[in-house]
């Protein structure tokens, strides 16, 4: 879980969410340089989150288990709740 406690994975995870996406789209979307979206992305791999595809000179990225999305949904129905 402590891979997912920084907003910036946060926002890669949701980006994923909607399908697969290469380093360079999620700099893009995120704000951030590659460098920093890279290590982001290297934690969430290591925590088993994300999956990488590497073609040619660009590595894709992908949620390995997309029910990963059922948390969040069940952490906005108990905030939702309070």
């Amino acid at each position: 879980m402590k891979a997912l406690g920084h907003p910036s994975r946060l926002r890669i995870v949701e980006e994923l969410s909607r399908g697969e996406r290469c380093v360079c789209d999620l700099t893009q979307l995120i704000g951030h340089d590659i460098s920093t979206v890279s290590k982001h992305l290297s934690v969430l791999r290591k925590a088993g989150i994300v999956v990488d595809d590497k073609r040619g000179l660009q590595v894709f990225y992908r949620l390995k288990v997309p029910c990963v999305l059922n948390f969040f949904n069940c952490v906005d129905a108990v905030l939702d709740a309070k």
